[in-house]
């Protein structure tokens, strides 16, 4: 979790991305197959919203800095 902390927006929406192909050829690349590794796509999508949870809470901040700033020049 703190690995995406640490990274900054453009990181993280490639990271995002990546993430998403990856689930995608996992949805459907073991289409007939019958060893799958079902963690996998689990673990995949828990690192998506982990993803998508730091890039709103880092808008959040942002925004929340605009607001302070905003604030203290009127």
């Amino acid at each position: 979790m703190s690995e995406f902390k640490d990274k900054n927006r453009k990181d993280l929406m490639k990271t995002l991305h990546e993430k998403k192909d990856s689930l995608q050829a996992f949805r459907f690349g073991g289409a007939g197959s019958k060893s799958r590794n079902v963690k996998e796509g689990r673990n995949t999508r828990k690192d998506i919203a982990r993803i998508l949870t730091e890039l709103t809470a880092q808008t959040k901040a942002t925004a929340g800095a605009k607001v302070v700033l905003e604030a203290k020049s009127k």
